[in-house]
């Protein structure tokens, strides 16, 4: 207390010691010592202090202002747009394992490593303390959270993402289990970006809960309570018997103004966002959703409050909501897009012309620079980003900071598939959509992204990247946690990017509009379906109605027919391809898990004995 008393100065120290947790005042002296910041600013959230945050980014040129008000731009440097995954690992101690999918290493390994980076990393820096709440205030989904950071813009980004947390550790003093996070940019460059990234690193100690993230800006590797946050929460999910996953929550609308609750998780690039912003059903959350068991039933709350969303492609067209709130007064932070000399701004995709020049990620730009390996620099960076708070945008639910959550009646599962999986389909029951929609979840990556089209890859539950328990024991966690309901929801999967024969999509951009309105139906048991090997799916006449009513256009029962066939071939194959994933990379398969495979694959035989390789649904 006497090290904190000196370094915060009596202002400072007074915030602190208002929250009565003596291990709290023992983290941060600790890391205070170490990183030795020349100031320090303890952040109670009240106006004055967010407004000072958000001052002292702009003032040490981690953001500008933009034209219009409230907005501000952030740069990263050049190699420091995205997750670094080789760098994110966890620490774990003597004994623990989480199989050959998941990047560990020794604990005291990785802390005897980064004690001489962290060493001094603040000097002539300001050390800002922050506290969050991830989930609801005063709600057993709440878990407290202490940020420190170097970066305005990390505190910053924060205060529009995450519920203010300050009274929430007053109020719980001592009992507060919170999870701790340390970020340094570190030494920054002539742009405030950061410059050693030869030392980027991102370290999650589960033993501890704490995250140490160093030398990198992109809000992947340092806003603490996003992606990083869900790796321990991931873990204390497990232990404790809810589930923490990588989903979005939203209402739609059902007849006479009936709002049913579905998540849904998709790998990137697989419709996630632009199936939670559909005009005219609402939003609880776009990214992250913790569930648990509430009188039998799932509830599911968004522990964020805010979006930090891909730009590119977000049109006025295709994302009207989004849109209106990136045009509109209000805090709006965006990072890696291209700046115009009237302040405005550019991304790809946007509707509108291509500026002659701007200022980017790279620097002054015009069309066509190159970078220094001789490739063509485009206008904003294609991983460029918007941070918002939810309330910004018009179709947020009322029931967003809810401390008992919303009734989930579904879930969905969707990924890229050209060739399998129809538009939309209903497991049979949980177990059944656990393994074959959740555990089976794999999607085709794109050029854009990877360089190479076409290549599926397996993500079971689209967490795999920021799971922190073993794959086998994260599948049996959902199995328990189903086993514990009442009467759980259905699981659906939806492919927004099946293929004909001549490589045309079978599906346009709005219907998934119409499958939406189906889920809803069929979660309240109110239009029957078609039993198939694989699952449950729609009668032709129930769509026909929906398309009619929903998008007020015609569907021909020659598109049902081509979208809705059973491809027998293609579904085996792709049960060969889980079944072989499970038992070559995951040691800790459970077993059901192989049964229900196999009785997928038996019945998907029987029927093509009978029917052939292509079943029509009528």
């Amino acid at each position: 207390m006497d090290t904190l008393q000196e370094r915060l100065g009596e202002e400072n120290y007074q915030k602190l010691i208002k929250i009565d947790n003596p291990k709290l005042h023992q983290f941060i002296a600790t890391y205070i010592e170490l990183c030795n910041p020349d100031k320090i600013f303890i952040c109670t959230d009240s106006p004055e202090d967010l407004q000072y945050v958000r001052q002292e980014s702009i003032a040490a040129g981690e953001e500008e202002e933009l034209a219009v008000e409230g907005h501000t731009v952030h740069f990263d440097g050049y190699y420091d747009q995205a997750r670094d995954k080789d760098n994110s690992k966890y620490l774990l101690p003597p004994g623990v394992e989480l199989g050959p999918n998941i990047n560990a290493m020794d604990r005291e390994e990785g802390l005897n490593e980064i004690q001489p980076i962290l060493k001094d990393i603040m000097q002539g820096k300001q050390l800002f303390v922050r506290f969050f709440c991830l989930g609801p205030l005063n709600s057993q989904f709440s878990i407290p959270a202490v940020q420190l950071t170097d970066s305005g813009y990390v505190a910053h980004s924060e205060d529009l993402l995450y519920r203010q947390g300050y009274e929430e550790f007053v109020r719980l003093g001592q009992s507060a289990r919170f999870l701790k996070f340390v970020h340094s940019a570190g030494e920054l460059d002539e742009r405030n970006t950061s410059r050693n990234i030869e030392k980027r690193r991102v370290y999650i100690d589960l033993e501890d809960e704490t995250v140490f993230s160093l030398n990198t800006q992109y809000g992947g590797n340092t806003i603490g309570l996003k992606k990083l946050a869900m790796r321990p929460a991931i873990n204390r999910a497990s232990k404790e018997g809810w589930l923490t996953e990588h989903m979005f929550i939203m209402g739609v609308v059902g007849p006479s103004e009936r709002v049913t609750y579905f998540t849904g998780a998709f790998p990137s690039l697989c419709g996630k966002t632009s199936t939670s912003m559909l005009p005219g059903e609402s939003i609880v959350g776009d990214d992250i959703a913790y569930l648990r068991n509430m009188d039998g039933a799932i509830h599911a709350v968004n522990p964020e409050n805010g979006m930090f969303g891909i730009i590119q492609g977000v049109n006025s067209v295709d994302d009207p909501l989004i849109w209106k709130a990136l045009h509109s007064p209000g805090e709006v932070i965006f990072s890696n897009v291209l700046v115009t000399e009237e302040k405005g701004l550019h991304w790809i995709g946007k509707d509108a012309d291509e500026p002659e020049k701007g200022l980017n990620y790279s620097g002054e730009w015009t069309p066509g620079k190159k970078d220094e390996n001789g490739n063509i620099l485009s206008s904003s960076h294609p991983n460029a980003r918007f941070t918002l708070d939810l309330k910004l945008l018009g179709n947020v639910d009322p029931k967003l900071s809810d401390p008992d959550g919303v009734l989930v009646g579904g879930i969905i599962y969707g990924g890229r598939d050209s060739d399998t999986k129809v538009p939309v389909e209903e497991s049979f029951d949980w177990v059944h959509g656990v393994v074959t929609m959740g555990a089976a979840l794999e999607s085709e990556t794109t050029a854009a992204t990877l360089g190479k089209e076409g290549v599926r890859k397996i993500n079971p539950m689209s967490n795999l990247d920021f799971l922190s328990i073993p794959i086998g024991r994260y599948i049996e966690s959902h199995l328990d946690f189903g086993a514990k309901l009442n009467n759980p929801p259905s699981i659906y999967c939806v492919n927004y990017f099946l293929k004909d024969a001549k490589g045309n999509y079978t599906n346009d951009i709005a219907d998934k509009a119409v499958w939406l309105k189906w889920m809803e139906l069929r979660s309240h048991h109110e239009v029957e379906a078609i039993e198939t090997p694989t699952g449950f799916i729609p009668k032709y006449e129930d769509l026909k109605g929906l398309f009619r009513e929903v998008l007020s256009k015609d569907y021909p029962k020659e598109n049902y027919i081509n979208q809705f066939s059973v491809r027998i071939t293609e579904n085996l194959a792709k049960i060969e391809r889980i079944q072989e994933f499970y038992k070559t990379k995951v040691a800790d398969t459970p077993q059901i898990l192989f049964e229900v495979l196999e009785e997928q694959r038996q019945r998907l035989i029987a029927a093509q004995e009978e029917y052939g390789d292509y079943i029509s649904p009528l």
